[in-house]
C-alpha cells in the first residue's frame, strides 16, 4: 500500500474520489502475494498492481463501478480454467480474491 500513498494524496487533493483493489487471498498460485494493491481514481487513473496486467483492465472497470455507486464494496474473484487462463494472460491457473472498495479517509 505504501508504494500509491502518493497517488492517493495527489488525486484526493486534486479532488478526485478513489477507490482501493487489495489481494486477499490466493486459491492455487497467482501473480501477486496478499497485500498487493492498486487504486484506481474516477478519471480512471491508476496505481499499484494487484495482477501483474493480466486482469487488471477487469479490477479497474469493478473500481469505477464501485465509485459510481453501482457495485457495492465487497470480496470480487478472478479464476480462469487453463484456457482461459492464457487467452487473458493470467498462466498461473489460480484464483485471486481482491476486496475492493472506496476509499473513504
Amino acid at each position: 500500500m505504501r508504494e500509491v500513498l502518493d497517488d492517493i494524496d495527489r488525486w484526493r487533493t486534486a479532488g478526485h474520489r478513489v477507490a482501493v483493489a487489495r489481494v486477499v487471498g490466493l486459491d492455487g498460485s497467482g501473480p501477486r502475494d496478499p497485500g498487493a494493491t492498486m487504486v484506481v481514481n474516477d478519471a480512471g487513473e491508476v496505481a499499484g498492481s494487484v495482477s501483474g496486467g493480466c486482469v487488471e483492465g477487469a479490477v479497474v472497470s469493478a473500481a469505477l463501478e464501485v465509485l459510481e455507486g453501482t457495485r457495492p464494496r465487497g470480496v470480487i474473484s478472478f479464476g480462469y480454467s487453463d484456457d482461459e487462463a492464457f487467452a487473458v494472460g493470467l498462466t498461473c491457473g489460480g484464483t485471486i480474491h481482491l476486496y475492493l472498495e472506496p476509499l473513504d479517509w
